[in-house]
């Protein structure tokens, strides 16, 4: 404690709490929530990418988005759009070019680091809340260090948005030509709230705002920086929504193939 004699005048000493914490109100529920979501996300998408089966469904061309694109030698014929390259190999998931990328956007996006940060390492678990680890380095080291690579796995997952889309495009399909159905509302409905997570990435306002003097002079990039901005402030419920709409996109061809029960048709 400060003597009075080098305490500056009118300073008081600090208050001796013994509690790790005066909180009173739930502050666990928030990062054990996140623990539970995250972990039965990641569960369920594993077995499922490793599943090798129910990706496809012919008649009327649906692809989950977890098998997309389909690359292996697995790959049934129509869903291999760009080839099958990688060998039959267990390990091996189908959509191998893409996953990695996909994850890595996710792990290095602000919102997610920010969950995961508190809710799987506790550092720190809630505000005024003791973290659990005894020094803090910050980003500064491996392999912390690689999430300054995240404006780079923006590009990946634009790429692989695109793939997305393009399959919605070609699930407009039947056994008589055009078709549509309640897959298809799916399909398209998960590919524009990815679009929306992906184009509200921080790396991405900055792409489109960053480094510029005067948006007076550059009128449409401004429009396009103030609407990005907009969507910016909703990443975190993007970050779960998406979770959400990817998860319930495949189960649902998951289920149409596995001829659990049909497609709801609205034209052909």
């Amino acid at each position: 404690m400060t003597s009075t004699a080098t305490r500056p005048r009118g300073a008081r000493a600090r208050a001796a709490v013994a509690a790790k914490t005066l909180r009173t109100d739930r502050w666990w529920f928030a990062p054990l929530i996140t623990v539970v979501g995250l972990t039965a996300w990641v569960a369920y998408a594993t077995v499922r990418v490793y599943m090798h089966n129910w990706y496809w469904v012919e008649d009327f061309h649906y692809l989950t988005p977890f098998y997309s694109p389909c690359v292996t030698e697995r790959c049934v014929e129509g869903a291999a759009h760009f080839g099958r390259v990688l060998p039959d190999w267990w390990i091996i998931p189908e959509a191998a070019f893409t996953l990695p990328f996909l994850l890595l956007f996710r792990l290095t996006c602000y919102y997610y680091r920010k969950a995961y940060y508190r809710s799987f390492w506790l550092s720190p678990p809630a505000c005024a809340v003791p973290d659990g680890h005894q020094s803090y380095s910050g980003e500064t080291r491996f392999p912390l260090l690689g999430q300054n690579l995240h404006r780079y796995f923006f590009y990946a997952a634009v790429i692989i948005s695109l793939i997305n889309s393009w399959d919605a495009v070609l699930a407009f399909h039947s056994p008589e030509g055009f078709g549509f159905g309640l897959g298809n509302l799916i399909l398209i409905g998960n590919v524009v709230m990815l679009w929306a997570y992906t184009i509200s990435c921080h790396s991405c306002r900055h792409i489109i705002g960053g480094r510029l003097k005067h948006f007076s002079k550059h009128p449409l990039r401004y429009r396009a920086w103030t609407a990005v901005s907009w969507l910016n402030v909703r990443h975190m419920q993007l970050a779960w929504i998406t979770l959400g709409t990817l998860a319930l996109t495949d189960f649902y061809v998951m289920a149409v193939a596995a001829e659990w029960f049909p497609d709801l048709r609205f034209i052909n």
